[in-house]
């Protein structure tokens, strides 16, 4: 749930982060149990180029990495291929032997279901898109989701 954020109607990825990190207890709250912070525009460097992952978590249930990339906007393709990008520079520089591959979740402002079943369909990496109206999904419901995308992900490997 974002409302506890009071961001206007017209927020910048910049505010939403900022807001987010200064309430960081509430939003992990609300994300539900098991997740621990690790950054905001988190650094990864990849072929001598620094990239920023918005904020950067680690589950302990799932014991993996979780990316949140944030958009205000609606749903892009081409949003999931720079969450690809980040997912594989840390399951390849960050992540650690004994963790499971990163987990990605995409938060843009809206999301058309066709559009996001059309690029999520030859995705190999384990991603919610989900969209923010200033709330989450149920904790439920998010919980359900990752245990989920990280079943496919084994099923795959």
């Amino acid at each position: 749930m974002f409302e506890f954020l009071n961001l206007p109607e017209n927020h910048s990825e910049k505010d939403l982060q900022h807001a987010l990190i200064s309430k960081i207890k509430d939003f992990i709250l609300e994300l539900g149990d098991g997740f621990i912070f690790i950054g905001e525009e988190y650094r990864v460097t990849v072929g001598g180029t620094d990239f920023y992952i918005d904020l950067l978590f680690f589950h302990r249930d799932l014991q993996c990495l979780v990316a949140f990339e944030l958009k205000t906007t609606d749903f892009m393709p081409e949003y999931l291929g720079k969450l690809n990008f980040y997912l594989e520079a840390l399951d390849r520089k960050v992540k650690r032997k004994h963790e499971r591959p990163s987990v990605g979740i995409l938060l843009c402002r809206d999301q058309n279901k066709e559009v996001v079943e059309y690029a999520m369909n030859r995705n190999l990496s384990p991603t919610i898109i989900s969209e923010y109206q200033t709330f989450l999904p149920d904790k439920k419901i998010l919980e359900q989701k990752m245990h989920e995308l990280f079943e496919q992900s084994a099923e795959k490997q």
